[in-house]
């Protein structure tokens, strides 16, 4: 499988004819190219950062073939679940193409009392190879080879983003959700959560349009 890093929170997956996009929200430069190259669009949550309601309605309106799964909030947005769009909660599974999917957690984290947390879920790809978990350190219960991490944002603390690495207990961390971060600020994040820092794990960051093998 190989994933291709896209700007904040969307990354693509590619295996076989297989094309997975999760997570294209406003804040991706190109987000209308990686959906248009995709059977399929995962979204964790409504937040526009990662999910681009309109661009994904466009993309649903021009291909039948499309398929885009998410929490009830974004196929609501969408006109609600239908042939093409899917409702997942944690348990669900599915497959896609040659890739498989299971389900992960329940809610976003918490950014503060006053503002409600959506519903979010996490994807973990063909048993383990790689979990995305949109806006939350959930660990799911199962193996993770390569833990895509989140490290900007006004939920993120890089205490708990530790706890969440050393629960899951990766064999790779890739960094994403990390577009308010200054180039020092990533830096910073990656010397104090990797190798010789809290975890004992490097932290990978590709540049946006790199591709990386899984």
């Amino acid at each position: 499988m190989k994933l291709t890093k896209h700007a904040h929170a969307c990354v693509s997956l590619e295996k076989g004819d297989t094309r997975l996009v999760i997570d294209p929200g406003t804040l991706t430069p190109d987000a209308a190219e990686a959906v248009s190259r995709a059977h399929a669009v995962l979204i964790t949550h409504e937040h526009f950062d990662h999910f681009d309601e309109k661009l994904v309605a466009a993309a649903l309106e021009g291909r039948p073939d499309l398929r885009v799964y998410g929490t009830a909030a974004v196929t609501a947005a969408l006109g609600g679940p239908s042939d093409h769009v899917r409702t997942v909660t944690a348990g669900d599974g599915f497959t896609v193409g040659s890739i498989s999917v299971t389900v992960h957690g329940h809610r976003h984290a918490p950014i503060h009392a006053d503002i409600p947390c959506p519903d979010n879920v996490g994807y973990l790809f063909d048993g383990g190879v790689v979990y995305h978990p949109g806006d939350a350190y959930f660990a799911p219960e199962a193996p993770v080879r390569t833990l895509l991490l989140p490290t900007s944002g006004p939920w993120t603390k890089l205490g708990e983003a530790a706890d969440h690495v050393r629960a899951v207990k990766p064999e790779r961390v890739i960094q994403i959700h990390e577009l308010m971060l200054s180039d020092l600020g990533r830096r910073s994040t990656a010397s104090l959560l990797g190798e010789n820092g809290l975890t004992g794990i490097p932290v990978e960051q590709p540049e946006p349009g790199s591709t990386v093998e899984l």
